[in-house]
């Protein structure tokens, strides 16, 4: 089986053609024209990761929400599930840069940070 895919592991968008065996086992990556390219396509056909940004809701802010992200890449699998745990969440007011919202979310391993300030009302 074949999967062709776009790299975006650089700004070259190569495309790459990746051969799987009938249980899924990478047999050939080609069309890279980096080492970067090749990792990519390894990681997109085994086990797919996303970063994550969005914002979380503050109370007392003078801001209602503060933009976030994650800290490392998720599982692509998980990433709508951390999207509804991060909608429930709400923190008060002050938020700092850098500041830690959700810690190891849905036992990822992986923070949720804040990517912004909200000072208090």
């Amino acid at each position: 089986m074949q999967k062709n895919i776009i790299c975006v592991a650089c700004p070259m968008g190569c495309g790459i053609t990746v051969e799987l065996s009938d249980n899924g086992d990478i047999l050939s990556v080609t069309g890279n024209t980096c080492k970067r390219g090749d990792a990519y396509a390894r990681t997109e056909c085994t086990h797919p990761v996303r970063s994550l940004a969005t914002t979380v809701k503050v109370s007392g802010g003078v801001h209602n929400v503060v933009p976030c992200k994650s800290a490392g890449a998720i599982p692509k699998e998980k990433i709508f599930d951390c999207m509804k745990k991060i909608s429930e969440v709400e923190v008060k007011a002050p938020v700092t840069l850098g500041d830690v919202l959700v810690e190891n979310i849905l036992g990822t391993g992986i923070d949720i940070v804040a990517t912004n300030h909200c000072p208090k009302e």
